[in-house]
């Protein structure tokens, strides 16, 4: 039992009670003025149905406004629900276009790096002919300047 449904127990045990002891007092026939006719019946029997009836009405009451509660609170998790599904969606597609774009932006740096890399290569054979060609130039001056010592006898 929940805590508070304790205080309605209690007041319900407190009016059972105070009913028992006080029955024939309850059972009293009075005069009751019904605005269009006098009749004679217990006042303390028709207020005792009077309280159970409002008792029940409140209890109806009750539990259609708790039906209608659930209902709306199902209805806001399946609402909830859908959102999250969409917001899940659309994460992940935003994490395949992202990818998409590292492999796009990706394969155009190792395009660059090709690019790159035969530049060097060609500026290194550049470089390598030039060198090649400076050695066989200073090769042929010392081998000119060698000859012309020998025939000058030096």
């Amino acid at each position: 039992m929940r805590a508070r449904h304790l205080p309605l127990l209690l007041l319900l045990i407190v009016v059972v009670a105070f009913a028992a002891l006080n029955w024939p007092t309850l059972m009293a026939p009075t005069p009751l003025n019904l605005f269009f006719a006098t009749t004679t019946a217990p006042i303390g029997l028709v207020m005792l149905s009077m309280l159970v009836a409002a008792a029940v009405v409140f209890a109806l009451y009750m539990l259609v406004w708790q039906g209608s509660i659930l209902a709306e609170h199902r209805r806001h998790a399946k609402e909830l629900q859908q959102q999250r599904l969409l917001a899940d969606q659309a994460e992940a597609s935003r994490f395949t276009e992202l990818q998409a774009a590292m492999q796009a932006h990706l394969a155009r740096l190792g395009e660059r790096i090709d690019q790159s890399e035969g530049n060097i290569r060609a500026e290194i054979l550049d470089s390598a002919n030039a060198t090649l060609a400076t050695l066989s130039e200073l090769d042929d001056r010392l081998a000119g300047t060698n000859q012309r010592r020998h025939a000058t006898g030096l």
